[in-house]
């Protein structure tokens, strides 16, 4: 075979090398777009049903108007029941008051307690007073290091900011709610009397 044919045959042949590489390279591109337009289509797809949720949630929430709620806070469904069961027991004898009026160590300390404020009584037991203990640890607030552990009303420095520009009967009494919120009673610390709308 002479020189010219040999080379004639090794450029068909890296002409056909070339046209091959080309080729997997277009298809490799192929692929990565495809692949690429595919994860993109995830992320879309899964911001999207994100977002759904949210708004589904959030929506939720805002369904019950505020007067209907009663209680400072919104109750989350977990915690529902340990608000029942704190108003079972804790509202039979006098108002109850919302867990945001006393720190948390308060709370913790008469759920211990079974001489409660001069008069004996029965503590919780497990499991309804670990529920209970979840809904007030979870609405009530932290107390300071250097803090005294208020037991009354009137020593509770969140009492003192829930109420600004609020003139407090001396002593301030659990009764005495009702004077400025009339469905205390009911567990309703919303609803204001006229002078406080």
């Amino acid at each position: 075979m002479s020189i010219f044919v040999k080379r004639k045959s090794r450029d068909a042949e890296m002409r056909s090398l070339s046209g091959d590489r080309q080729t997997l390279r277009q298809s490799a591109e192929r692929e990565f777009k495809r692949q690429f337009f595919g994860l993109l289509l995830v992320i879309v797809m899964w911001s999207l049903a994100m977002g759904w949720l949210l708004a589904l949630a959030t929506n939720a929430q805002s369904a019950v108007p505020t007067a209907e709620i009663g209680t400072v806070d919104v109750v989350p469904a977990q915690y529902q029941l340990g608000q029942e069961l704190y108003l079972e027991n804790c509202s039979t004898c006098h108002i109850g008051i919302p867990p945001a009026a006393l720190p948390t160590q308060t709370w913790k300390n008469l759920l211990q307690d079974s001489q409660h404020y001069g008069a004996q009584i029965k503590p919780l037991v497990d499991p309804p007073r670990i529920l209970v203990w979840k809904y007030l640890s979870t609405f009530s607030r932290i107390q300071l290091d250097d803090e005294e552990t208020p037991y009354r009303l009137n020593n509770s420095r969140y009492f003192k900011a829930l109420h600004p520009g609020v003139q407090l009967p001396r002593p301030v009494q659990v009764g005495s709610c009702v004077s400025c919120h009339p469905s205390a009673s009911d567990y309703n610390f919303r609803q204001l009397t006229a002078e406080w709308k």
